[in-house]
């Protein structure tokens, strides 16, 4: 007997593929299903680079054993952070990209979205969020959040706003090129660290950030100035034991 296809058993119904309100581009699949490509490809120069900024960053608290990795994808970095020493669990808000984790990461995920953690106070000894703040909407509230859950730190990369990068981006999206960036907001590391301010008033905490993302003839591939495609950023929490 020949079943008949119908739209109402999709994955993800095309009417569902909006979250805060926005049509995002992690919620369909057409986008998902290359992501890990993506970076096998023209990007995996630069992931070097960024992993070696988060590194730096994140290592210097060597009180970080475990560390809860939100908007974690496909895990592409969720399953790197075990490479130095530290045990991660990936979260993320989308259901195609979680498909695809689940067969490539050994470690525990779930779905929830980053501004309602489904987690006890101080459940994980750092948050990690790799190029995915960028696309939410209350920011200060996530940093609440990450600072509830996280016990001693935050470890933020991200996309540069101080990047030749983002005009490139902003001009191919006019002409329906890139679909990728249209609902996020690009940050410096002096406008994050007024909103990380904002969140943790009242907390004592020192902030450490780093660029990559540079040319690659350019002399030095990272630097301390806020110019590049890419920054990391941690935040140390010094009022916990």
């Amino acid at each position: 007997m020949e079943i008949e296809k119908s739209s109402r058993f999709e994955l993800l119904p095309v009417n569902h593929q909006n979250w805060q309100n926005r049509e995002e581009w992690f919620f369909n699949r057409k986008h998902t299903d290359t992501y890990e490509q993506w970076y096998e490809g023209r990007y995996k120069r630069a992931e070097v680079w960024q992993k070696k900024v988060m590194e730096q960053l994140v290592s210097k608290d060597i009180r970080v054993k475990t560390l809860l990795e939100f908007g974690c994808g496909t895990t592409r970095f969720t399953r790197w952070w075990k490479e130095i020493g530290i045990e991660a669990t990936g979260g993320d808000i989308s259901p195609l990209m979680l498909s695809q984790a689940v067969h490539l990461f050994e470690g525990d995920l779930v779905m929830a979205d980053s501004h309602y953690m489904p987690f006890k106070d101080h459940t994980f000894d750092s948050l990690a969020f790799i190029t995915t703040f960028e696309y939410y909407k209350d920011p200060v509230k996530v940093i609440r959040e990450a600072a509830r859950v996280g016990k001693y730190g935050i470890a933020l990369g991200m996309m540069n706003r101080n990047s030749t990068k983002v005009v490139r981006r902003r001009v191919q999206e006019i002409f329906g090129a890139n679909p990728f960036y249209l609902t996020a907001t690009f940050y410096t590391p002096k406008k994050l660290t007024k909103i990380i301010e904002e969140a943790l008033q009242g907390r004592e905490y020192s902030i450490e950030w780093s660029c990559t993302g540079l040319p690659k003839w350019f002399p030095v591939q990272q630097w301390g100035l806020p110019y590049g495609d890419f920054f990391g950023l941690y935040v140390e929490f010094k009022d916990v034991k």
